[in-house]
């Protein structure tokens, strides 16, 4: 095709929606949903997937896979196939991005089944999935018209906005991709040296005597840095406050109080005096951490209920709104919206791989409904990476448990059940965001809604398997809630579940979280970066502020320049985001070694009192952050 030299001014608003002429023109036919766009959105959606899934089960945060998703396609598209096909590239990129949303509803819940000592399958994880992303996809198909065109210039959606000029920036997408690349490289090979060959410790830490014997430390890894490069300095530092409050205020505090207890004090089994660290860490801590992210969660929500009723309202009133028969304003049809809500409905309620009681059912659709509604206008104004899916989820998992319990279902079984239940509404949450997302992407660039939403849905039910798999794999190789894969959301998610069924919660720990959560808001800070910073390992927080501050470096370099600024911002996201790609995908691979019992940590074996150290693993961080910061300063 003929390019364009970019979007037109029309795109960001100041016309309607249906008078806006769209990157590729509605007469003009290019093939779409073709064979080589399916397969390469399936790929990149299982990749991205199961880095995700990797990411967040040990730290708690996805990366946004849409734009990264849009410079492969790209590059892959026109720097190496020679096929000029912008609306292939916008297939792939949004099939990517439901892989990225998959991973972050499955991992945010689902884990929790593990946790209650239940025994997951994939075949479970996959159901799930599948029957979330149906309803995350299909819900927002009635409302498509009126949140994309009509509200067009009043609904921004950042990423999909950001992802179409990616997209008709074709000139950028070949060096877009060799700098994702070189991260993905630069990510892998650092975590292949250190958590595979053991060459240095990746979490090296100090114990601070003085202080009732606690530890510090950081996570020296490819993925953590390049998290905190993205995210900025600024949660980074949130996080690592709520960290140092943590491990450097309640930790020593616990042990010094009760140090001359003789009777272990509930939760613990075991006395204050007998226990380290990271056991107070994981007997009282998480619980205060829960707190304050359950206190975040509601805040969010009790901040954006004015915003939530208006956008249902206003979503609403766009249902039933005539189509026109345009290419660019064909979606699948209602009837299939329709049935879709009923086939999952019957498939929670009687497949044996769900098994959720018919009020918890009934529930589910109501609540997958009613939560993509609100996910996907509030993705419209703040951004898929601001979208509360966790809050909304333990609005309903409260609910849904709160149904069960009454109905007589207070079990082992129906701990499982309400978890189910809450997975399939989180997935469709996660799902309804990067769709409309992605919608907009495709209303920008000239694209078919419908081969959208069928390539969306045969991506997110390809990666299903693959996520499910990875989780099973770190569950196998390190148990999940471990030290090694904590699994915050989940893990906080089985103690909501398991304290409202059996009542045994320690309340006085999550209360004092709560106090913390509340305490940030009264004093204008964020509260969930404080929140994952108190609940976290203070060595994922270090990590994070680390590569916040490589980030704050750079940016003070340019920051007389502010169009440089932009280039080198652009240049160092994209290297964070092939970083944390790299080290997932050979972590996972490490995690196939872990499981099969291939032990290649020759780090062990060669100058142990060299690899061992702390101080080696410090050295080989200020390496990695100094090859971060040179490669993005220096002149393309």
């Amino acid at each position: 095709m003929t390019e364009n030299k970019g979007l037109s001014a029309g795109a960001y608003g100041g016309v309607s929606g249906d008078d806006y002429v769209p990157y590729v023109p509605v007469s003009k036919a290019m093939p779409e949903m073709t064979v080589l766009s399916i397969f390469i959105g399936i790929i990149f959606a299982i990749v991205f997937g199961a880095a995700n899934t990797y990411l967040g089960l040990k730290v708690g945060m996805t990366i946004a896979a849409g734009i990264p998703g849009a410079i492969l396609a790209t590059g892959i598209l026109k720097g190496i196939l020679r096929r000029n096909n912008i609306l292939e590239a916008n297939m792939i990129q949004a099939m990517a991005s439901m892989g990225e949303s998959l991973a972050g509803g499955l991992i945010f819940i689902i884990p929790a089944v593990i946790i209650f000592g239940d025994k997951l399958t994939i075949g479970t994880i996959t159901v799930v999935a599948i029957l979330g992303s149906l309803l995350g996809i299909l819900f927002v198909v009635p409302l498509r018209r009126y949140l994309i065109v009509e509200e067009h210039g009043k609904l921004v959606y950042p990423e999909g906005m950001a992802a179409a000029e990616v997209l008709v920036s074709s000139s950028a997408g070949g060096s877009g991709f060799k700098t994702m690349m070189t991260g993905v490289a630069g990510g892998g090979i650092f975590k292949f040296l250190s958590e595979g060959l053991l060459l240095w410790k990746y979490e090296p830490e100090w114990t601070i005597k003085p202080l009732q014997g606690t530890i510090f430390g950081a996570d020296v890894t490819a993925a953590l840095i390049g998290v905190g490069y993205i995210v900025g300095i600024e949660i980074g530092m949130y996080m690592f406050a709520g960290a140092l409050v943590a491990w450097l205020g309640l930790i020593p505090l616990i042990k010094y109080i009760g140090a001359g207890l003789t009777e272990p004090l509930f939760p613990s089994a075991a006395l204050i005096k007998d226990m380290d660290a990271w056991a107070i860490w994981s007997k009282y801590i998480r619980y205060v951490g829960a707190g304050a992210v359950i206190a975040g969660g509601f805040i969010s929500i009790a901040k954006a209920m004015p915003t939530i009723a208006r956008s249902f309202k206003s979503a609403m009133s766009g249902i039933g709104a005539k189509a026109s028969q345009k290419r660019t304003d064909v979606d699948v049809p209602m009837t299939y919206v329709i049935a879709g809500a009923i086939f999952v409905f019957i498939m929670a309620w009687l497949f044996p791989m769900t098994n959720v009681p018919v009020a918890g059912a009934i529930f589910v659709i109501i609540f997958a409904f009613f939560f993509s509604v609100v996910s996907a206008r509030l993705v419209g104004m703040i951004g898929t990476s601001n979208n509360p899916i966790s809050g909304m989820t333990i609005s309903s998992l409260l609910f849904i448990t709160g149904i069960l319990k009454l109905t007589g279902h207070a079990d082992n079984k129906a701990m499982v059940a309400a978890i189910i239940a809450g997975g399939i509404v989180c997935v469709a949450i996660a799902i309804a965001g990067g769709t409309a997302q992605s919608l907009k992407t495709t209303f920008i660039i000239g694209g078919t809604p419908k081969n959208l939403e069928i390539g969306m849905f045969l991506a997110s039910a390809a990666s299903a398997a693959a996520i499910g798999y990875v989780i099973l794999m770190l569950n196998s190789a390190y148990g999940i809630g471990s030290k090694e894969i904590p699994a915050p959301q989940a893990t906080m998610m089985s103690m909501v579940v398991k304290g409202i069924m059996t009542s045994q919660l320690p309340w006085t720990l999550v209360l004092a979280g709560i106090s913390f959560g509340v305490m940030c808001e009264l004093m204008g800070i964020p509260i969930l970066p404080f929140a994952l910073g108190l609940y976290l390992p203070i060595h994922l927080s270090a990590g994070v502020v680390i590569g916040g501050i490589v980030r704050a470096v750079v940016d003070k370099k340019f920051k007389d320049n502010e169009e440089v600024l932009k280039e080198k911002t652009e240049k160092g996201v994209l290297l964070a985001s092939g970083m944390v790609a790299g080290e997932s995908l050979v972590g996972i691979l490490l995690a196939v070694f872990a499981m099969v019992g291939v032990n290649i940590g020759i780090g062990e074996k060669i100058l142990p009192a060299i690899t061992s150290s702390p101080w080696t693993s410090a050295v080989m961080g200020l390496v990695l952050c100094y090859w971060i910061y040179s490669f993005v300063v220096k002149k393309d």
